[in-house]
Parts: structure tokens; sequence; C-alpha cells
């Protein structure tokens, strides 16, 4: 049975407000509360905010150490200096190194690679494989993307090796930074820039605009064409959606959405996204994990360029201008992504079972599980089905290269980076934020490890925390949802953390009859709704992984729904639809 949720309405924004924005602007009145509850209040914010402008982005020159880094491209471009672009194997790191290493090929630099590095041999971040590589091929300077804020040994010794480095990265730092040409990081304590909450593709490419800002590129002419790589990172990568990411991930929909690169156009196509208005939606569940695939799985083949990881067919496929070889390297990359489905559905499985075999692990406020036979590349995605059904802090380990190593994620409202902090004299190494970490130790230290997180989780998770919930925007009736009702809403996208796409609920909904059970496993619920109120309004719904209410909904009972409104294409026509997130027996 899937776990109770709590259903919570948001505070409402101020009527008055909200009744001065609905008629200044014609905005629906449940709509311009919707603007006001996220601090868009003024008529002036509201134009803002519909019609977000490329002239507000901050300069990027205000980024600490940015004209440092800037000098040192100049220089080695001017020199004819071998550099090499380096990022991490998620999409944010592959979309990034794909981004800056367009710019660099676009200005006529030709002394250039790219190098992602073997999640397997060499785990995140910078390696000395790397670095030895770099300094093999003649390459004067790295520019480091989505990592190295943390390399202080490995950038010192790649400067002993006569290789320069260039950190663009955003997250949180330690209290010793690299002694690197220069670091690009808005997290950093002594960086003042205005905007702290971009990908790590999205520092890379500041670093893209101050060159062309100081080189007088036209923006839209030189710049523009990467915002569609941008876009993909922001939206994998589930940075907050408001200032300049809404900016830049507005106009890379645009970009996405009209004239993509080669490599993005391949993925478009082999996810049927082609006669598609691509949202944001689409990136995170269809064209970002077909690239983070690659960087989970391991390629046979070994270019002498670069380790060989899937990361690197990713970067080969974004960065690939024909046509033809685009498909062929997007074709391998859908095979990747295949692959992985398969394999972290038999592994979310056996994690399941050996759960379920086990009450005291039921039983606790938060798992922590090893197998050192599962795959070190989906373990993350393992631990986030894992709290799908149980809901708490969860770590999920296995073995590689000798240590133990693996992903924790969290539920809303638990720091579970500062859980994993509390036990670092066992770690070897780890990384992450308030929701998602990483971490290696010596197999021995396993026991202790669980023993420890679990009394930490034990100590400090609120038990509410522990229960689902399901926050709630407003209530709404059918009646409500018109056709310029859904072309308003549209116009909040594009939707992501801080500007999420709003949860409207309805209650009192009955179904005529035709609810029925789809999916492989007759595992979600389609069917039309009405609600009884007059007018007599009926819309298509979908309730994904939601099979237990069918009985009771097909009897015509009546159900509360909270939802979101989206659009369902479907042979060519587009309908209304409502995406139900939950749904409990009525009690009118």
């Amino acid at each position: 049975m899937p776990i109770e949720k709590r259903w919570v309405v948001k505070p409402q924004g101020n009527p008055q407000a909200a009744a001065r924005i609905s008629a200044a602007r014609k905005i629906a009145p449940v709509l311009a509360n919707l603007l006001v509850q996220r601090g868009i209040d003024t008529v002036e914010k509201v134009d803002r905010f519909f019609n977000p402008q490329l002239s507000d982005l901050h300069d990027p020159f205000l980024m600490k150490d940015m004209d440092k880094a800037v000098e040192r491209v100049e220089e080695a471009v001017a020199r004819g200096e071998k550099i090499m672009v380096y990022g991490d194997y998620d999409v944010d790191g592959t979309t990034a190194v794909a981004l800056v290493y367009k710019f660099l090929r676009h200005i006529g630099h030709k002394n250039l690679m790219f190098y992602i590095p073997d999640r397997y041999t060499e785990g995140y971040g910078i390696s000395i494989k790397g670095i030895d590589i770099a300094a093999r091929k003649g390459v004067k300077l790295i520019i480091a993307l989505d990592c190295g804020i943390k390399a202080v040994e490995k950038v010192d010794y790649a400067k002993q090796k006569g290789v320069d480095f260039i950190i663009c990265d955003h997250h949180l730092p330690a209290e010793e930074v690299p002694h690197a040409v220069a670091v690009l990081d808005p997290k950093c304590n002594d960086c003042h820039y205005p905007f702290d909450e971009l990908s790590g593709c999205g520092v890379g490419f500041k670093l893209v605009q101050a060159y062309a800002q100081k080189h007088g590129m036209p923006f839209e002419q030189e710049v523009m064409p990467l915002l569609d790589l941008l876009v993909v990172s922001i939206a994998s990568d589930i940075v907050p959606l408001v200032g300049e990411n809404r900016i830049l991930a507005y106009y890379g929909l645009k970009r996405l959405n009209s004239t993509p690169s080669e490599g993005l156009s391949s993925i478009i196509r082999i996810c049927g996204l082609d006669n598609h208005n691509i949202t944001i939606d689409d990136i995170v569940f269809k064209i970002g994990p077909r690239i983070n695939a690659a960087g989970r799985m391991r390629m046979d083949e070994n270019d002498e360029n670069a380790a060989p990881s899937g990361g690197y067919a990713a970067v080969k496929l974004l960065v690939e201008g024909d046509e033809t070889a685009a498909q062929e390297f997007g074709t391998v990359i859908d095979s990747f992504n295949q692959d992985r489905k398969n394999i972290d559905r038999s592994v979310t499985q056996e994690a399941y079972d050996y759960i379920e075999s086990h009450p005291e692990l039921k039983s606790r406020k938060s798992t922590v599980i090893y197998n050192p036979k599962w795959m070190k590349g989906i373990v993350g995605i393992v631990a986030s089905r894992l709290i799908e059904t149980y809901y708490r802090p969860t770590v999920v380990l296995t073995m590689s290269n000798g240590f133990v190593t693996g992903s924790a994620r969290s539920i809303p409202g638990f720091d579970l980076y500062q859980a994993v902090e509390s036990c670092s004299d066992l770690l070897e190494n780890f990384g992450g934020h308030m929701y998602a970490a990483g971490l290696t130790m010596r197999p021995e230290n396993v026991g202790e490890f669980a023993r420890r997180f679990n009394e930490y989780v034990e100590q400090n998770i609120d038990p509410q925390t522990l229960i689902p919930q399901v926050e709630i925007d407003s209530l709404l009736l059918f009646s409500d949802i018109t056709p310029a009702f859904h072309e308003q809403l549209n116009r909040f996208q594009p939707f992501g953390p801080g500007n999420n796409a709003p949860v409207f609920a309805t209650r009192g909904v009955i179904n005529g009859g035709d609810a029925r059970l789809v999916g492989a496993e007759a595992e979600h619920l389609r069917m039309d709704l009405m609600q009884t109120q007059k007018p007599n309004t009926k819309i298509q719904t979908i309730a994904f992984q939601q099979p237990t209410h069918y009985e009771w909904v097909r009897a015509g009972r009546p159900i509360d729904i909270c939802y979101q409104i989206v659009e369902n294409h479907y042979r060519g026509n587009v309908t209304t639809q409502l995406r139900i997130k939950d749904i409990k027996r009525s009690r009118q």
C-alpha cells in the first residue's frame, strides 16, 4: 500500500495585491493569487516574470576571478596552447564541457581536447590519470567544469607538471580552495556574484559570456546558440528556476524548440519529441536521463584522448555537427539508457526484497543498504526509488576499486549532508548538499557507518518529516480550467525548483465508469472525471503509480484529487490533462 500523504494548502497571497494584478493584466484570480504567493506581487514584477529579458543577465565580470580566467584563456588562444576541457560525467558536466569546447572551437582555437573521467576507475572530480594524460598530450591549460572546487592537491600536482587550471564549479568549497589561475564559483565566501544558484554548465557559460563580451562578440549570434545545452543542464541538475536561471532556461527552451544542435536533435528525435513543444519536464524525464545514462555505463571503445567512459561518448554526441554522425551517437546513447533502466530495475527489486526480509531495517527511520555486486553508476537512482516506497533518508552502497562507495538521498526537510558529515571520520571522502551526497569508505567501516548514520537520523529527524506531504497552491473548480486559463498558466513556465508547476485540488469528483488501469503492469490509473457541481465539466486525468483506487472510482464513488495541469500529446492532438499527484476518498 502507498504511504498516506498529508495535504497542506499553502498560505494564500495578499488578496488586494492579487486583485490589482488580476484587474491590470486580465489574469484569472486564481493565477493572480499564485503570482503573489511566489513573491510576484506588483504589476512591474509580473511583467518581468512573464517577459524574461537577456539584458537582465548579470555582468559575468562580477564573478570573482573572472578577469583572470578570461586573460588566461586569451593567453592560451594567442599562443596556440593546447587546452583540455574537463568535466564531470553527469548531464551538468557533459553539457558544460560541450558548451565550452564548442565555443573555443567556434572562435578558431584548434589545439583543443576534452576529457571525461571514468566513473568506475577514476571516480568523481579531477583525477591524477586525467592530469597525466593532459601533461602527456602537451596540454598547458585545463578548464574544469562542474568539479574541482575541492581538488587542492590535484591542482598542485598539475602545476608541478606545467599544467594550469581554471576551475568552474558550483559546489560548496572547503576551507581551502585550489591554487588555480582562477576559481569561478559563486558559492565561494569571497565571491559576491549576485546569483549563486548557477549550474556547473551555467558557470562555464558565464566564462564564455565574459570572453565574448570582452571581445565585442554579439551575444545573440555568438553565445545564444549555446543555450540549448545550458537549459538541459539547468533542468537536469535541478537548480532553482529563478533569477538568472529562469532567464537562461526561458531562452534555452526557445533554442531547443527552434534550432537545437545536431547532437541534441538526435536525442530529441529518439525521445519522440521532435513534433512537441519541449518543456523542462521533457528534459528531466526524457532527454537528461539518456545523457546521464552514458556516464553510468562503461564503454568498450578506448579513445587515445580520453578514458573509456560513456560520458565521453555523450560529449562526442553533444559537440557533433554532422547529422548522420549525431544520429549514430544518439542511438548508442539510447542503448546505454535501455541497459541502465534494465539494471536499475533489477537492483531496485533486489533492494526491496532485502529490506522486506529484514524487519529491523523496515522499522528504522533511515535506510542504509550495501551489496558489493551492484553497479556503482545506478546506486543513486536506486536510493531515490527506495525513498518512493519507504520515504526516509537512504544510503545505497556498493564496492568499487577496493572501496565501498555509494549515494545518499534525503526527503524534504532533513539535511542529509549534515548526517553524512557526522560520520566523516569513517569516510575517505564525501561531498554533496542537503538532499543528495556521494561518499566513499573502507569496507571495514560499513557496519559502524550504518549504525551511526541511523543513530543521527533517529536523534535529529522530526517525525512529521517522515510523513509525505503534498503542498497545494490553491483549490480549483473544473469549470475554471478553460483554454484561456491554461494559456495563462503556460506563461508561468519554465517550471522547476523555486517556480514549481502549481498543484491544485478539487473535491468531490466522480468517474462515469470508464476508469481503467494502464501500463505494462497495470500500475497507472487513467480516467475521465466530472465535478458534480454545475456546470458539469469532464476532464481527462492520469494517476501514475496509483492503482489501489481503481475499484472505488470505477464504481462512481466521489474522490478528492490534487493535480498539476499538463498538455497531453497523442497522435498529433493536444489536450488538457490533469496529472494526479494524490487521491483521497471524498467525505462529501
